[in-house]
C-alpha cells in the first residue's frame, strides 16, 4: 500500500462555485489567531452581501462610516457563513449606544466587536464587562497609548495606518510580543508580505468591488469570449 501524503490538502468544488474570490496566497504565511476554538487568518473587509457569500475568507469584518444598525449586521451574518466582527461605532456613535449594540451583536451570533480609534477607554472597559465575545479596539498609530487599551480590557487590536501599518504592527509586536494583532494587508501581495512579517497575527483583506468583478466578466461577453 502506497503512503498517505499527508502535506496535500484535498480540494473539492463545483462546476458554478468554482469562480468565487480568493484571498490571497499570501496571508496563508499568519499565525492566525483562535477565537472559541477556530484560527482565523483572514478577514474580508466588506458589507456587501454578493461579495462575502463569494469569498473563501475565514471571517468578515463588518464595519462601515454610517452609524452601526442591527440590520446590517443580521444581513451580513445571513450570508455571510463564516465568524463576522461587527463595527459597533465609537467615533460618530457614542456612549451607552455604543454598549448597547455591541451587546445586540453578540445575541445576534456575532464573534466580535469592533470600536473605532476614538472610543474612550472607559467604553472599553465597560464592553469588555458587558459583552462575551472578544473587543477589538482599531489602533492608527504607534504613538497611541497601547498599554491603556489592554488595561481597559481590549482583546484584540485592529491596527489599521493605511501605508505605514506594517511600521505600526512591527513597533506594537516589539513591545507586546503576544498581543492578538488584525491589521489592514493593503493593495498588493507585497504590502500583504510585509504586514505578515511586521508580526500581524491576522490580515484583513478589501476584496474587489462587484462592479469590477462584472466588468471582466463583462468584457468577456463582449467579445463572445466564455464566462472567464
Amino acid at each position: 500500500m502506497a503512503e498517505k501524503n499527508n502535506t496535500t490538502i484535498p480540494e473539492i468544488s463545483g462546476t458554478l462555485r468554482a469562480f468565487r474570490l480568493n484571498v490571497p496566497a499570501e496571508i496563508a504565511a499568519c499565525n492566525g489567531i483562535r477565537i472559541f476554538g477556530r484560527v482565523i487568518r483572514s478577514v474580508l473587509f466588506s458589507t456587501d452581501a454578493c461579495i462575502i457569500a463569494n469569498s473563501n475568507a475565514d471571517a468578515v469584518i463588518a464595519v462601515y462610516p454610517f452609524t452601526p444598525q442591527p440590520v446590517i449586521t443580521a444581513a451580513v451574518m445571513k450570508v455571510a457563513g463564516v465568524p463576522v466582527f461587527v463595527g459597533v461605532g465609537g467615533g460618530l456613535t457614542k456612549g451607552p449606544r455604543v454598549v448597547n449594540l455591541a451587546l445586540h451583536a453578540e445575541f445576534q451570533g456575532a464573534y466580535g466587536v469592533v470600536v473605532n480609534a476614538p472610543t474612550s477607554n472607559e467604553v472599553v472597559r465597560e464592553l469588555k464587562g458587558t459583552v462575551d465575545i472578544p473587543v477589538v479596539v482599531t489602533v492608527l498609530s504607534e504613538s497611541e497609548d497601547i498599554e491603556a487599551r489592554f488595561h481597559a480590557g481590549a482583546d484584540i487590536l485592529n491596527i489599521s495606518a493605511a501605508a505605514k501599518t506594517p511600521e505600526v504592527v512591527r513597533a506594537v509586536r516589539v513591545r507586546y510580543p503576544d498581543a492578538p494583532i488584525i491589521a489592514t494587508g493593503g493593495p498588493t501581495p507585497e504590502s500583504i508580505r510585509a504586514t505578515v512579517e511586521a508580526g500581524a497575527n491576522c490580515i484583513t483583506w478589501t476584496p474587489p468591488a462587484n462592479g469590477d468583478v462584472f466588468k471582466g466578466i463583462m468584457d468577456a461577453y463582449r467579445q463572445g469570449l466564455p464566462h472567464p
